[in-house]
């Protein structure tokens, strides 16, 4: 209901005081004394309309003022809400969510509370709009810091996002130009705009890998502002937008593979026509398409070749798509290995910086995934996350199981690699009494707290079920916790995204990992925790692989779909032999990952 203005007319809104000057309009001499009377009446009834009005609009102002204040405060203060299926649990403390808080509060008292994390973000973003930004330091203790230069180039680069970014005179002009298809001069503000389409692990691994491209080419980022990330995410950027303004002049959600625009068709095209000089001299577009997708061809793959990204140089709009984390083979273009080894020292910290820079989920998520760890993984002595993501063809009703080989991997890895406790092989009562015995001479109260994330609750209920039927041989005690059972992945669904970033980040909390080869929702949660997780392999004929799982060589997300081309040399050739920190993945043989190593 819109709120009413006082009015400032009174009475019927017709009424004539007596003016000076000669406006009103005379009357005969013998009406004179009566109409003064008349007049000096109306004055008086007039009087007291405008009173009483004056008294009534002070009554409305009493009556909507504070209805109007405790409505600006329920926008500006309103509650989160619980993005998950079941009821929120009830808890005594829902401090994070409070404006009251000492900054240094911390849940956990062993985690020094750094709320810049190590000077990656700055002060001055409005804390109540965006709680995760400066939160998350109190869950996560970062292995690494990173470097200064790092840090300076990250400052530099939100200078250039404000200066150029939506909404901008500068932006208003680039875009102004690329409307009316003419050339376009050459500023100092060129732009990559990132188009996203995969699951929520593929989008966050392909904005990083995008805006590690942007830094090194000094361009603008820019994303699909219509794929929910406005949603899961806030803004990176100090005082600007990374979402691309609704009214661009390119419909962008149409370049495929096979668009004229594409890189690799502007190739194609020169080729046919006998010109085989891959810079494409003399021509430089308005804008190119890089298609980089996992169906990308060989001349889409020219991207990662140092001659070619000489001409991308000069191109103001590059529009990208692509669903790969294609960090390792920027690491292989030798024009931007000097700046990479200045920006990341420990090379396999790349996605856990720049993840915990651009990445901060919104307060819903965030409420949701602090509660979640209070109330249920906090008050344990270790907590241990299994990340389950099946690749079975059975038929897509059948992918997630119950498949009995993968839960007895699960169980053979959490086991072997003393990440959970083993258990006496006798059940129920039997168990009982048979393990009494030991677990008092060791009066062990130590619990440990199992966070699983899969599309199916089976394997996590299981897991339950063996601890619960049997006590554990040194009297630990295991509880199991899974937030969400969603069957099917719906990646274009809001609410299963929002899920999904909050079980990234709940992962990303505990002090182990195991996840599943191949899933890019295990990259992104080992890469913001910073943590070497264990892999378990993928199965064949539905056997417990031997060994299980193995030891990643570092925290960074695998390259599933990189390139073999040697553009030196012009040929194919293993790029994972060809310098010490790009390496083959341990979970896919022919990717690419980068480790933080100095000799082949």
């Amino acid at each position: 209901m819109a709120m009413g203005r006082p009015s400032h007319s009174h009475g019927s809104g017709e009424e004539r005081l007596p003016l000076r000057g000669g406006l009103e309009t005379e009357r005969p001499p013998a009406a004179a004394h009566h109409a003064g009377e008349q007049q000096l009446k109306d004055a008086r009834r007039g009087g007291r309309l405008w009173r009483a009005s004056v008294r009534a609009g002070l009554v409305l102002c009493l009556l909507t003022v504070p209805a109007v204040l405790l409505l600006l405060r329920w926008q500006a203060d309103s509650s989160p809400q619980w993005v998950f299926d079941f009821e929120a649990p009830e808890e005594d403390d829902d401090q994070d969510m409070q404006d009251d808080v000492s900054d240094d509060l911390s849940p956990a008292p062993h985690i020094e509370y750094d709320r810049l994390l190590g000077g990656l973000l700055i002060e001055g973003f409005d804390e109540k709009s965006c709680r995760s930004r400066y939160q998350f330091a109190r869950y996560h203790n970062s292995p690494s810091t990173p470097s200064p230069y790092l840090i300076e180039r990250l400052r530099k680069q939100e200078v250039l996002q404000k200066k150029c970014g939506p909404g901008t005179k500068a932006y208003k002009e680039a875009s102004k130009q690329l409307r009316s298809g003419q050339s376009i001069n050459t500023t100092d503000c060129n732009y990559l705009l990132l188009t996203i389409h995969a699951g929520l692990g593929n989008r966050m691994l392909e904005i990083t890998s995008a805006f590690l491209y942007s830094l090194l080419t000094n361009r603008i980022l820019l994303v699909d502002r219509y794929k929910e990330i406005g949603d899961l995410f806030c803004e990176p950027f100090p005082g600007t937008s990374w979402l691309i303004p609704s009214d661009f002049p390119l419909n962008y959600g149409e370049f495929t593979h096979s668009s004229p625009e594409s890189y690799g068709n502007m190739l194609q095209s020169k080729a046919a026509g006998g010109n085989t000089d891959r810079s494409l001299a003399g021509t430089t577009p308005r804008y190119v398409y890089l298609h980089l997708d996992g169906n990308y061809g060989f001349h889409d793959k020219l991207f990662y070749c140092e001659d070619d990204q000489q001409f991308l140089q000069g191109v103001p709009w590059l529009i990208m798509r692509t669903d790969m984390y294609f960090v390792p083979s920027l690491f292989l273009i030798p024009a931007f290995q000097d700046e990479l080894s200045r920006l990341f020292p420990e090379k396999d910290t790349v996605f856990h910086h720049l993840g915990r820079y651009l990445f901060h989920p919104t307060n819903n998520i965030w409420y949701s995934v602090t509660k979640y760890y209070r109330s249920y993984l906090a008050k344990a002595e270790k907590r241990v996350g299994i990340q389950i993501r099946i690749y079975e063809t059975k038929g897509i009703l059948q992918r997630n199981g119950p498949f009995p080989h993968i839960l007895n991997q699960i169980l053979s890895c959490a086991q072997n690699k003393k990440l959970l406790p083993e258990i006496g092989m006798a059940a129920g009562a039997a168990a009982e009494t048979q393990n009494k015995g030991a677990a008092a001479e060791t009066q062990n109260n130590r619990t440990i707290a199992v966070l699983t994330t899969s599309l199916s609750s089976w394997y996590s209920d299981q897991i339950q079920k063996k601890y619960d039927e049997h006590q554990t041989v040194d009297g630990t005690t295991v509880k199991v916790y899974q937030p969400s059972h969603e069957e099917y992945q719906r990646s274009k669904n809001k609410k299963h995204n929002m899920k999904a970033l909050a079980e990234i980040y709940l992962l990303s909390m505990n002090d182990e990992l195991i996840t599943s080869g191949f899933s890019t929702f295990g990259y992104a949660a080992q890469g913001l925790a910073g943590l070497k997780p264990w892999i378990m392999f993928r199965s064949e004929n539905h056997l417990v692989p031997d060994p299980p799982c193995g030891r990643a060589m570092s925290i960074e997300p695998c390259f599933h779909q990189a390139p073999y081309y040697d553009c030196k040399a012009k040929r194919d050739t293993d790029l994972g032999k060809v310098v010490p920190y790009v390496r083959h993945c341990e979970d896919v043989s022919w990717g690419l990952k980068i480790v933080n190593q100095t000799q082949l």
